[in-house]
């Protein structure tokens, strides 16, 4: 049977995918099923439909699943936040194991994955540390402020989330009758007009600290004083700033900000590591959380006080400050400039003197230090972005041959392809383990530790050179040699030259990775070609896949 959009039709979701969606079949048609959970029997109706799977709507739940719960909040379904709020904790854990372990099997190629129980939360809500709240008007006019409705910039007004500090909604709703009784306007995205873009606050759970900053479209913030009255009465303020972002864009804050009231920072500790916080600080939004991962990292690392450490993306130092507490030396690389003077200052406020941090990309970074200094490692942590590693990072590493890597990722996808890399230039996987660092979504932090691989034993072998019985001749070496020479490095900007000069067509980046990832193919040479194939896009046709196979043959890749 075809389906059509708008079809309403009775499934049972059986299984779930990576982004949380149901997935369920009618009549052996597969659909994608946002608010679903498996074992729901559910009436959907189809939103998008294509020739083999489509996309649809919950219209109503026929039968539950055992596994569904009752969400805590009441605009879950609306808002983009969470994706998993009707699913039992504990098969929202389950999830995010299996998810791992098979992003790791699937795109690793790893048959035995050394899995560890993950680690959960007790209490899986009021764990972030950190919010940012867009600030819009309603239908009548009046500012309001809440999170984008699921793929949308559609403000769903809200002031307490369940995730969040409960003084979130008591600091929102000064700053909404400040803009109230001040005629300050709100931020309208179509127009570029209005002031008041978003509203950040920052958290420290082990101080009860808090910090405000207005993320405002304009040079300065008026009616200040009426602003400080509203807010600095509120338990545990610490400070009040503002960030000036004039531009059209959707990143959220600008590119610096300045103080209104009190200081620029708040104080928060991650066990016995002091750390204080400004608005642009990048920080783990779980305390709790991070804490275990980072006593994970720390257990993996298997530190004994005199080894050298790299901790490469260190950010404001969390991960760096925690090893240099059972380490010889460490040394950060991080390549936002404020946040290594973050790292720096938490270093001095904790007495620790064993840090140094470097600016700059970690991929530009280590491979200069290590080809100009030789600089050594006998353990290096590695947390990068979701993107994950460069190819250049990942050689300088197996060049530097550390006993241990700890590998602590956001991304199992990211994070599966890395390891394959490094899996195959002399490190095994030893020891893997889920944090869930962020409840009620579908995301996951993952610690990794790969090991060094020895050889078993040593053959000791007498060899003569030269002509005659029982010699090796040194033609011979020399033939071998030259059959084992490495080959040349094919970049995606060799493939594109060969294409444009054989076919006469330019072929993008993007369909080269797509052609390659399709045929199991490492695609390290373009990052960003990988970040998009992971958003909708067109795909390459026919002929400019035949193209671009050819291409991989002449240079001998496949």
């Amino acid at each position: 049977m075809k389906f059509q959009k708008n079809d309403v039709v009775i499934i049972r979701i059986e299984d779930m995918s990576q982004t949380g969606e149901g997935i369920g079949k009618a009549d052996g048609y597969t659909l994608f099923v946002k608010d679903t959970v498996i074992g729901d029997l559910a009436e959907v109706k189809i939103v998008k439909a294509k020739k083999n799977y489509g996309f649809g709507r919950l219209m109503r739940i026929v039968e539950p699943s055992g596994k569904r719960v009752v969400p805590v909040c009441p605009i879950a379904r609306q808002c983009g936040g969470c994706q998993l709020q009707m699913l039992d904790y504990g098969e929202q854990l389950r999830f995010k194991e299996d998810k791992v372990r098979n992003d790791l099997m699937r795109i690793g190629g790893f048959e035995d994955v050394p899995m560890e129980p993950i680690i959960g939360m007790e209490q899986p809500f009021r764990y972030r540390n950190k919010a940012q709240f867009p600030v819009g008007c309603d239908r009548e006019g009046k500012a309001v402020a809440g999170f984008y409705a699921g793929r949308t910039h559609t403000i769903i007004p809200c002031r307490d989330c369940v995730l969040g500090a409960e003084a979130n909604g008591e600091i929102l709703s000064g700053i909404l009758g400040w803009m109230e009784e001040n005629h300050i306007p709100a931020y309208d995205e179509m127009s570029g007009e209005g002031l008041v873009r978003h509203v950040l606050i920052r958290y420290g759970f082990t101080t009860g600290e808090f910090m405000v900053c207005l993320v405002i479209n304009g040079a300065g913030l008026p009616a200040k004083k009426a602003l400080i009255d509203k807010l600095c009465g509120i338990e545990g303020m610490r400070g009040i700033t503002f960030s000036s972002n004039t531009r059209r864009t959707n990143v959220i804050m600008g590119d610096k900000d300045q103080k209104v009231w009190g200081d620029g920072y708040i104080t928060d500790h991650i066990g016995k590591v002091k750390y204080q916080i400004s608005p642009l600080s990048f920080y783990q939004v779980n305390p709790v959380q991070t804490k275990k991962l980072y006593e994970t990292a720390l257990e993996y690392a298997g530190l004994t006080g005199e080894e050298t450490v790299w901790d490469l993306y260190c950010g404001i130092g969390t991960i760096s400050l925690f090893l240099a507490q059972r380490a010889k030396q460490v040394y950060g690389v991080e390549i936002v400039p404020q946040a290594v003077e973050d790292a720096r200052r938490n270093a001095e406020l904790n007495g620790i003197e064993n840090a140094e941090f470097y600016v700059g990309k970690a991929e530009e970074i280590l491979p200069e230090l290590y080809e100009k200094e030789k600089v050594r490692a006998d353990v290096i942590v590695v947390d990068p972005p979701r993107k994950g590693c460069e190819e250049s990072l990942l050689e300088t590493m197996v060049q530097m041959k550390p006993e241990r890597i700890v590998y602590v990722s956001c991304d199992p996808a990211t994070l599966a392809r890395d390891l394959k890399y490094l899996c195959g230039e002399g490190y095994e996987m030893v020891r893997v383990r889920g944090v869930d660092q962020f409840p009620m979504t579908v995301h996951v932090e993952t610690v990794v530790l790969l090991s060094h691989k020895k050889p078993d034993g040593h053959i000791n072998v007498k060899v003569e050179f030269g002509e005659g019985e029982g010699k090796v001749p040194l033609d011979n070496i020399a033939k071998r040699a030259e059959e084992y020479k490495p080959k040349e490095r094919v970049t995606y900007k060799m493939i594109k030259e060969y294409i444009e000069a054989k076919y006469g067509f330019k072929v993008h980046t993007a369909y080269i990775a797509e052609v390659k990832r399709d045929l199991g193919l490492p695609m390290y040479d373009a990052p960003n070609a990988v970040e998009e194939l992971k958003q909708p896009r067109k795909h390459p046709t026919a002929e400019k896949v035949e193209a671009i196979k050819d291409a991989l043959k002449h240079f001998e890749v496949i």
